[in-house]
């Protein structure tokens, strides 16, 4: 097996076509969601990343679309509290790196 980290550098490469690197954890979103009479629980570990290459895509079947999105957009976009609270703690990190 992968590491978590291992995991989330290479989902980002083939689902957005850039390669990154971590500059360190922002938190684990843990949530149910259902499929047909199935539920599923899922467990998503997000990380603070640092563009290094890449051209963006959205070849990925699993992807919808790809963007490059500004900064203070990006919680308007987001359908979840959870994701908006990892942005913001995203935002108090860029002053530290």
């Amino acid at each position: 097996g992968e590491t978590v980290e291992e995991a989330a550098l290479r989902e980002v490469l083939e689902e957005t076509g850039i390669t990154a690197g971590i500059v360190a954890p922002l938190g684990i979103i843990d949530f149910w969601f259902a499929v047909e009479d199935r539920r599923i629980h899922k467990t998503v570990h997000h990380f603070f990343m640092r563009y290094l290459s890449g051209e963006i895509n959205d070849d990925d079947i699993e992807v919808v679309d790809v963007a490059w999105v500004p900064f203070d957009d990006v919680s308007s976009r987001l359908a979840y509290r959870d994701e908006r609270r990892l942005v913001a703690k995203a935002r108090g990190m860029l002053g530290e790196i």
